[in-house]
């Protein structure tokens, strides 16, 4: 990868939805040599693809919350990434060291609803203790970024 990748992936973050041809004349290529370009980005996993970035809080979730979870002895992290996928307002969540087994990046309506969610996630018995921190505001914010 050199400087050219760089300045098409920066690009790219930036608006996706950016033709080959625009891309072209921002870094001073051919349309074609963007495309071939891209094409092997892709081939070679550094762009995994493209998304629509959705603004959450325009659909109503306006509470955004890491919450940390602590689950009994014995369970699974395959139990864990499978009850966590089936949790709509899981929006991601990690494996980590430290006191938690795992954090939970999640978006709600309000608190009472992250309460709600709190509970539920609880409910099975395999969280026994939750820890939560309610974003209070977004102070940097990377786009793009692969997981």
């Amino acid at each position: 990868m050199d400087a050219l990748d760089r300045q098409i992936l920066a690009l790219l973050t930036e608006d996706g939805r950016r033709s080959f041809d625009d891309v072209a004349r921002a870094v001073s290529l051919s349309g074609p040599a963007v495309k071939r370009r891209v094409d092997r980005l892709r081939r070679d996993g550094v762009l995994h693809g493209f998304t629509a970035v959705i603004d959450a809080e325009a659909l109503g979730y306006g509470t955004e919350a890491l919450v940390e979870l602590f689950y009994a002895p014995g369970v699974p992290l395959d139990a864990v990434t499978t009850s966590l996928r089936r949790v709509p307002e899981v929006v991601e969540a990690w494996s980590v060291s430290g006191d938690a087994d795992a954090i939970a990046h999640v978006r709600t309506r309000d608190n009472a609803d992250l309460e709600r969610l709190i509970r539920a996630l609880q409910a099975d018995g395999a969280v026994v203790r939750t820890r939560s921190q309610v974003v209070l505001s977004r102070l940097v914010h990377r786009r793009g970024e692969a997981d």
